[in-house]
């Protein structure tokens, strides 16, 4: 037979007082002396005991514990985006309960619905979107919820946050121009991806708002093979390829460098390069790459930040956080 966990009459027992005292002394009551709480604290170390959590939660209504629900298996950064979730629930007194959830297992409203069963006050859904965009859209709690999702979230109900792709791209582009590039060329990620297209619609909306820009726009998959294609493009095209390239992300500029080495292409001799998203790296390419960088850690602690807003009362809603142009090596005026 399975031997029992030692519990609160235990503690009570071997320290000498009474269950009433423990319980004092586990729920940190200000009512009990240096010399019991030391006896208390001795014999709790010496059994084992770990108080029940669960039934606390269920006797006062109050788990101080926040649900974390991952929907989906391509989140970018999602091990910094976690870290400032954790952090800003732990600066708030509240632990974190993660669960995941996939399309095809079941509603998203069951997995939330389980942790507000665990009596979490709260959850935060960090959701690739192509996977939860229909099953957010009409999802209901009778708890807080708040998603980190690009794009704005097809609910009224929810909160949500996420980085404005479209204000990064706008940065590049202000950069470049401000260095004295005229033809800016963007290599976009893959267009079904709502980043890729806020991106795009940024690189696009800049160039049309600044007199004397242009650039071609080509669709690569934000992979390094389809930067590493693409810059072959540019250089193979009658003329050679532009004064400045915007590449979707840090890994198609990785490829666009590769290219432009094996072609004779200097960066930023030749053309000045950008990219986005500042992998962790990115600063030690050579040249040191010039990006726009995504604070997802900040993303993290923003989506607590709502849940603990809505658990205040507050209205909540949709929040952009801005990107953070990063100047390096990569970029330079024109020839």
């Amino acid at each position: 037979m399975k031997e029992r966990a030692p519990g609160m009459v235990d503690v009570a027992r071997l320290a000498g007082v009474s269950h009433v005292t423990v319980s004092r002394v586990v729920n940190g009551h200000p009512s009990v002396s240096a010399d019991t709480r030391a006896r208390v604290e001795a014999a709790i170390a010496e059994l084992g005991y770990r108080r029940n959590s669960m039934a606390r939660a269920l006797k006062s209504g109050s788990s101080s514990t926040i649900g974390v629900v991952i929907a989906g298996s391509e989140l970018y950064e999602l091990p910094r985006l976690l870290l400032g979730l954790e952090t800003a629930a732990r600066r708030a007194g509240y632990w974190v309960s993660l669960a995941s959830w996939m399309d095809g297992a079941g509603d998203l409203a069951e997995t939330v619905q389980r942790l507000a069963d665990q009596s979490v006050e709260a959850v935060a859904v960090v959701a690739d979107r192509p996977v939860a965009v229909d099953a957010l859209a009409t999802i209901t709690s009778r708890i807080p919820l708040s998603v980190v999702m690009s794009g704005d979230v097809p609910n009224p109900r929810v909160a949500s946050v996420e980085v404005d792709q479209d204000l990064g791209a706008r940065l590049v582009v202000r950069h470049l121009a401000g260095l004295g590039h005229r033809e800016i060329v963007h290599l976009s990620g893959a267009l079904r991806t709502w980043d890729a297209r806020a991106r795009v619609e940024g690189w696009r909306a800049e160039l049309e708002a600044t007199p004397g820009l242009s650039g071609d726009l080509l669709e690569g998959d934000f992979t390094a093979e389809s930067g590493y294609r693409l810059a072959h493009e540019l250089v193979s095209r009658p003329g050679g390829p532009p004064g400045a390239v915007f590449a979707g992300n840090d890994q198609m500029a990785m490829g666009v460098l590769a290219a432009f080495a094996e072609r004779g292409v200097s960066v930023p001799g030749d053309v000045s390069l950008v990219g986005f998203d500042d992998q962790v790296g990115s600063g030690y390419l050579v040249p040191a790459l010039t990006t726009v960088r995504q604070d997802f850690a900040a993303l993290g602690e923003a989506a607590i930040e709502s849940l603990l807003a809505a658990l205040r009362g507050d209205v909540v809603g949709h929040r952009k956080l801005e990107p953070e142009l990063v100047v390096r090596r990569s970029t330079a005026p024109p020839r």
